[in-house]
């Protein structure tokens, strides 16, 4: 097995432990956030911003999915962070949820979007596909950490888990043998799912452009997310269940994310109709992209003339090329019309026709 440490040392005391969970992680946001800045300059807007905003979001999806975890833990009848409160921040040693690093994360995106007045449907239709991307590039940390895995399988492709990372259930080594069992991989199963969706959704994006609506992708990411989940929920044994119910607390909200993705959808494209959605557009909303200053004259351009324009009482001074502008009406002086005369005079009139003569 890989070992999750990738090295760790001591510094002024404090030991620095580098893990692959965290790297993992780290590949998802920055891949996943290239793919989102590719959106969203296709869509118009300025893709640069999403690192602005990475900047907020990242610490505090990170944030959420611990405090998610913990809660979620708690609800599953573990007393392990009531009786040590101090570890619920102890981000390191493991523990993070889904579902609560795209809560909080969203909640610290939206708030970074309407402080910059940027279109939030277009943000969010484009980050979709890129949120599926980054979950699936840290899925693998899973394995190393031997964790996420499902229920006993035949199947050729069940993975072994160690005794020492065993759910309670699977723990008796005379019923579930090391050397013998085999557990479903369930973060490649996620994993997997992901991907594809997330190639389903870019594809969908491009191949009906002209009719999509603002919103559409987050509302088919919404959707398709919330049933891949359900369905990954199956194949959870470690996730806390609704009383005696087969539904986990995590099963009930994939399906409600379900739910609101396809009345979104639903009402985007006028089969149901809400209050709510009266004012939504149906473009997004691109600020307008500044325009570039006029260069200053420089003195290597002594030719260059300057022409003022008066609109609306405003003076605005333009420098316009050789060919725009327009020369000064040279004034005759008392010798010119003598010298025209002059020259005329070399000039032969043409004989005048006998018609002409006659009306003389």
């Amino acid at each position: 097995m890989i070992d999750p440490v990738i090295f760790q040392f001591k510094l002024l005391g404090l030991d620095i432990v580098l893990r692959w969970y965290g790297v993992l992680v780290m590949i998802g946001a920055v891949v996943g956030t290239l793919i989102a800045e590719r959106e969203i300059r296709r869509r118009g807007e300025n893709g640069e911003s999403i690192w602005d905003a990475l900047i907020w979001v990242l610490p505090v999806g990170i944030l959420g999915a611990r405090l998610w975890y913990v809660v979620n833990n708690i609800l599953g009848g573990s007393s392990y962070y009531t009786d040590n409160p101090g570890k619920i921040l102890n981000i390191p040693e493991g523990g993070l949820h889904f579902f609560g690093g795209l809560l909080f994360g969203a909640i610290a995106l939206l708030i970074y979007l309407m402080r910059t007045g940027k279109d939030i449907w277009l943000f969010l239709d484009a980050i979709a596909p890129a949120v599926f991307i980054g979950q699936a590039l840290a899925r693998p940390a899973n394995f190393i950490n031997q964790e996420l895995y499902g229920p006993p399988t035949k199947l050729p492709w069940g993975i072994s888990i160690e005794a020492s990372h065993r759910l309670p259930q699977y723990s008796d080594l005379s019923q579930f043998p090391v050397e013998a069992t085999r557990f479903h991989p369930t973060f490649a199963y996620e994993m997997i799912l992901n991907i594809l969706l997330a190639l389903l959704l870019i594809w969908i994006s491009r191949q009906y452009a002209e009719k999509m609506k603002p919103g559409t992708i987050f509302s088919g990411w919404l959707l398709s997310a919330g049933l891949a989940r359900a369905f990954i929920e199956f194949f959870r044994p470690d996730q806390p269940r609704i009383g005696d119910s087969f539904m986990t607390y995590s099963m009930l909200v994939s399906l409600l994310m379900a739910v609101a993705g396809a009345v979104m959808l639903l009402v985007r494209y006028g089969k149901l109709q809400f209050a709510f959605a009266e004012g939504w557009e149906d473009d997004y909303q691109i600020a307008p992209k500044q325009t570039e200053q006029p260069r200053a004259k420089t003195a290597s351009k002594p030719s260059a003339r300057k022409t003022t324009a008066v609109v609306d009482d405003d003076e605005l001074e333009l420098d316009l090329p050789n060919a725009l502008r327009t020369r000064p009406v040279k004034k005759e002086t008392p010798q010119e019309p003598a010298v025209k005369a002059k020259a005329s005079a070399g000039v032969k009139k043409p004989a005048k026709t006998k018609k002409t003569a006659e009306k003389k």
